[in-house]
């Protein structure tokens, strides 16, 4: 039987392309195997990427790849952690054995906040700058389909069923969010990125 394929293109509440939409699929036994490590750099005073998918159990690397020394840390119940002040790459990687999703903030630079979204779906991915999400190897059958953003309010996600054979299938998805762009190197004000950070933190944890 051959493999089916799903490419989809997210966009938000206008019609816009979105970015940063982790797209996951539950359905017919099987799926990747699970990544023994993932990287979240930080470059330019930024996380990098921005939000980050991974499976349970994933262990993942933060190096810093600026000239400066950040310290990084969350208070998301599904990962608590902290990385003090440091440049490099800590010897040990933060493992993520917890679904759900993850705000990460630095204790220096306020205005740096980035996602983790730790799931069991087999199958999953993260929408690019112009919202295209591509998923190969899929085995047919029918699919729960998932699709998460950042600014949705609260942990839920958008959810539906979907259909796959062997037949490519193409799909345009919207959510119901403004596409924001991401701050510059500088950074807001700090008392902008206390909002945001508290925001972030209080809808993952609802």
């Amino acid at each position: 039987m051959r493999a089916a394929s799903l490419q989809a293109e997210v966009v938000g509440a206008a019609g816009q392309p979105l970015a940063n939409a982790v797209l996951s699929l539950r359905g017919p036994l099987g799926g990747k195997d699970v990544p023994p490590s993932a990287v979240l750099d930080q470059k330019s005073m930024q996380f990098v990427p921005r939000v980050l998918a991974v499976r349970r159990g994933t262990a993942v690397s933060f190096p810093n790849s600026d000239n400066i020394r950040h310290h990084v840390y969350s208070f998301s119940p599904a990962k608590r952690f902290e990385l003090r002040l440091y440049q490099g790459t800590p010897s040990e990687p933060v493992r993520f054995d917890t679904p759900g999703v993850v705000v990460l903030g630095c204790n220096i630079h306020d205005w740096m906040v980035g996602y983790v979204y730790v799931t069991d779906a087999p199958w999953f991915a993260v929408s690019d700058e112009q919202g295209r999400v591509r998923l190969e190897g899929l085995p047919q059958g029918r699919y729960a389909l998932s699709l998460w953003h950042p600014q949705l309010s609260g942990p839920q996600q958008q959810a539906d069923e979907l259909e796959l054979d062997d037949s490519p299938k193409a799909l345009r998805l919207s959510l119901a969010v403004e596409p924001v762009a991401d701050e510059p190197a500088s950074g807001p004000p700090p008392s902008a990125f206390g909002d945001a950070f508290r925001k972030a933190v209080r809808d993952t944890a609802q």
